[in-house]
């Protein structure tokens, strides 16, 4: 049989609890003007640079999600710069999660979205 799944990734999935607090979160992290009014349950793509979409999930109007955080990372952002990165996310006062971990050829950290949610930005 031909294996009709491709190695690719289309979407990441971030539940949240709160989908306007956390589209504004996402929004800012990534530079992105959120108008709050436009943000309906129940999802909310944000605007990515590439195929791999963003998509934060809050589920149907009339439940409200339990997120249950894991302790390890669910997607990493990239950036070239990750002490200028760092800086940025302490200017945010976003809640950093570990200082940068530096190896030879790759660097990151860890930071929480409004629901506790891991997210890595790293270098490599």
């Amino acid at each position: 049989m031909i294996n009709p799944i491709q190695n690719k990734t289309n979407t990441i999935f971030v539940h949240v609890s709160n989908l306007k607090k956390s589209a504004k979160w996402y929004g800012k992290l990534l530079n992105q003007e959120v108008d709050v009014s436009e943000v309906t349950r129940p999802v909310y793509n944000i605007q990515m640079n590439q195929y791999t979409g963003l998509t934060l999930d809050a589920g149907p109007a009339d439940q409200e999600k339990k997120i249950i955080p894991i302790a390890y990372p669910l997607f990493n952002f990239h950036t070239e710069d990750i002490h200028q990165a760092f800086n940025y996310i302490k200017e945010l006062g976003y809640q950093i999660e570990s200082d940068i971990v530096e190896f030879d050829d790759f660097a990151y950290f860890n930071i929480s979205d409004p629901d506790h949610n891991i997210i890595m930005i790293c270098n490599g």
